[in-house]
């Protein structure tokens, strides 16, 4: 029976589009999408030759990398440049903070660990109060490159013996 139903409901989902394809308003509206994927296929293929002369891709260009070398190789030297800049910038800020630590007499550089990444600057570790973990925010904060301080930091429990 199942199949039945299906098979029927197959049927007049076929023959309603037949109908509405070959009405005016189903053939405008084939068009309309055959319009809307051509465009947009320009607009691809267009960004893509932008590119292949950008990043010297064409043809002439690889046949002169291949007679020269055997190899194609293209590097997107601004963004490696720049993700290296990042990185040093970040081990730098790193070492600011660590370094602040160390010459702080209420913080102990070796409790806490500083870790930075894009800016943002990450407080782990173990401290007396909480006054010493807005004094090391202070520290990080008031450091060249930092744009954001998260403190993980927790506030060590003295053992009481009764």
């Amino acid at each position: 029976m199942r199949i039945v139903l299906a098979l029927v409901v197959g049927l007049l989902v076929g023959a309603a589009a037949v109908y509405f394809y070959g009405s005016n308003r189903g053939r405008s509206t084939v068009r309309s999408t055959g319009n809307q994927i051509e465009e947009a296929t320009k607009s691809a293929r267009d960004n893509i030759q932008d590119k292949l002369r950008e990043w010297n891709l064409e043809p002439e260009n690889i046949r002169e990398d291949l007679a020269r070398s055997g190899q194609v190789v293209r590097r997107k030297a601004q963004a490696a440049g720049q993700a290296l800049a990042d990185a040093t910038a970040d081990a730098r800020t790193t070492a600011a903070i660590k370094g602040k630590l160390i010459a702080s007499r209420d913080l102990s550089a070796l409790s806490i660990s500083v870790n930075t990444t894009d800016g943002v600057v990450t407080l782990s570790g173990a401290v007396a109060s909480p006054d010493d973990i807005s004094k090391a925010m202070v520290l990080a904060l008031d450091t060249d490159g930092v744009k954001e301080v998260v403190s993980t930091l927790q506030v060590r429990t003295k053992n009481t013996k009764s």
